[in-house]
């Protein structure tokens, strides 16, 4: 049995493809929704669900929530004198919605498809599979959350669509897709997100916001501080969704039979929740600039996640596109909903044999290389994209590179996923190494090819042109976790980059804005902007401080040009 599982940073849902349709399963307690919450009790249970986010406040050393956002790093919560990875809670999370599965229709799903955040990168990928796999599951596809919410708005009516943006904010993810629909083919133009926004920012702006005025006697000092932020938190998250219907709410916390409350208004949590935002307009920005839409081509405005519930966050999204947004899917179904197409489709059922999905590559792939500047001078480390992102998957390109010193007897490439200028600011995915032919700089060259597939399986190929050597690597698993030895050493490299001489305010700030620009745009535009910094970059290196000005003044005239272009 294959079932849809929406895996949410603070409630995940269950739904199964039955008789041409998707269901969502109701849980133990008959809710659609669970909470993504893990508690150990003193004797050695397990508590998932509600059970376990109601013992956030009362014992939050042995409760974790909100676990997902550490999923694919090395963070561990300490829960029941045991260490757990992000994915091992989720695991116990999916364990739970199997239990729920089995329970409403006697049978135990063996496989399922798994949403994830559109912005999820390769290891983040890689874990929540891994949170399947230990859940007893074969996870047939991840798909992400936006093109899951795409899915279920486009079988509303089963009639072709013109682009349409998603609005995916999550209780800790926020993410956007602009797709279109058309004869049975839902295609994803483009993707981008913010893995660090969701509702549990909101819920923190308004506990540091009422924190002060509940409690000016300090009473909250008494308590150790994970069971403060956990009752703070929680009061926040009860506040936030009054704020959801009414212009005021209560904020209230109790202390040893004691109540302190005070009095919230919309407005003022709006006013607290600028800088939040104003964060959500970025990812947009960026999406229709990689499919080159216009606001206006867009059809239908659809919201997704709960988060979006917030009068601010619509708001928000109502000035961003001067117009209401589309409320017709709900906002907390829908990625389960659209994850139960997926598995149906997985299934080949009948019912679906005419809806087609096509998907982008979410992350920019390429290798590291060294490039030159206008004065001579060799930058190393410079990130060069082979496959960008929002690139329709499967996909295949191919780049080419030469020697940079003669007599050169080996390439070594090592393959990165990421948006930065700096291979230092990306993901290192693997390594390739091909001998060459010892030849004048220049003059021995290698082609590499990458090859993606919507499964997230990256295929590289390395062929010298002179000798007609091939070499291939197939990344599909994490590399293994290096030793304390290679994490020193790296460590000692980065810290080498704290000592560059670009250290005047100014040009720290003018490299930083010409940086974003990079990760904003693609192709040529990305090419262009990047030959822009590596100019910059090499007069900051001459030292000289009338060239420094002089291209300082170029460089701002370049980029207040593109910004003025934005599509918002």
């Amino acid at each position: 049995m294959i079932v849809g599982i929406d895996l949410g940073t603070t409630n995940s849902a269950v739904a199964v493809w039955q008789d041409g349709v998707p269901h969502l399963v109701p849980n133990a307690l008959g809710e659609l929704l669970t909470p993504s919450a893990i508690s150990m009790s003193r004797d050695g249970a397990t508590l998932v669900g509600a059970a376990a986010l109601d013992r956030m406040a009362t014992d939050p050393a042995n409760t974790a929530i909100s676990f997902k956002r550490n999923m694919g790093n090395d963070r561990e919560v300490l829960l029941a004198r045991k260490e757990w990875r992000a994915e091992d809670l989720s695991a116990l999370v999916l364990r739970s919605l199997c239990d729920d599965v089995e329970a409403h229709t006697g049978s135990r799903p063996t496989e399922a498809v798994i949403t994830v955040p559109a912005y999820f990168n390769d290891r983040q990928r890689k874990a929540t599979r891994r949170a399947g796999e230990l859940a007893g599951l074969e996870v047939r596809r991840l798909i992400n959350e936006p093109t899951a919410a795409a899915l279920a708005f486009g079988l509303q009516d089963q009639e072709d669509r013109e682009p349409f943006l998603v609005f995916d904010l999550g209780g800790g993810t926020f993410d956007v897709s602009i797709v279109e629909k058309f004869e049975g083919v839902v295609e994803v133009r483009a993707s981008a997100g913010d893995n660090r926004l969701g509702g549990d920012d909101f819920n923190e702006v308004l506990a540091a916001l009422m924190k002060p005025l509940v409690d000016p006697e300090g009473l909250l000092a008494k308590l150790d501080a994970p069971r403060r932020e956990a009752m703070l938190l929680r009061a926040a998250e009860a506040a936030r969704r009054q704020l959801s219907t009414a212009d005021n709410a209560t904020f209230a916390v109790t202390i040893d039979d004691r109540r302190l409350e005070a009095p919230v208004t919309a407005d003022a949590f709006e006013r607290a929740c600028e800088a939040l935002l104003r964060r959500l307009r970025e990812p947009v920005v960026r999406a229709l600039r990689d499919c080159a839409f216009e606001v206006s081509e867009l059809g239908d405005i659809v919201l997704v996640g709960g988060a979006t519930r917030m009068p601010v966050v619509r708001k928000a999204i109502t000035r961003m596109f001067g117009r209401f947004p589309n409320s017709t899917v709900h906002p907390d179904h829908a990625v389960a909903l659209g994850a139960a197409i997926q598995a149906g489709l997985a299934a080949r059922d009948a019912a679906l044999e005419e809806i087609r999905i096509s998907d982008v590559c979410p992350f920019t792939l390429g290798v590291d290389t060294i490039e030159r500047d206008q004065f001579g001078g060799y930058h190393h480390g410079v990130f060069s994209p082979i496959i960008d992102r929002n690139t329709p998957v499967p996909i295949s390109r191919m780049g080419n590179y030469r020697t940079v010193q003669d007599n050169q007897k080996e390439i070594l490439f090592n393959i990165y996923q990421g948006e930065a200028r700096e291979v230092s600011g990306n993901i290192l995915l693997g390594s390739i190494k091909v001998p060459v032919p010892p030849r004048p700089a220049g003059e021995a060259t290698a082609d590499v090819r990458f090859t993606y597939d919507s499964s997230g399986l990256l295929e590289v190929d390395v062929t010298v042109n002179q000798t007609g050597l091939t070499r291939n690597i197939v990344i599909v698993d994490e590399a293994d976790r290096p030793s304390e030895k290679e994490i020193a050493a790296r460590r000692a490299e980065l810290a080498k980059l704290k000592f560059h001489p670009r250290e005047e305010a100014e040009n720290v700030a003018l490299m930083a804005r010409a940086e974003r620009a990079y990760e904003d745009f693609i192709g040529d535009e990305r090419r262009i902007v990047g030959q822009w910094i590596t100019d910059f970059a090499g007069a900051l290196e001459s030292q000289d401080h009338r060239r420094i000005a002089e291209a300082r003044q170029v460089l701002t005239e370049r980029l207040d040009t593109i910004d003025a272009s934005a599509p918002l």
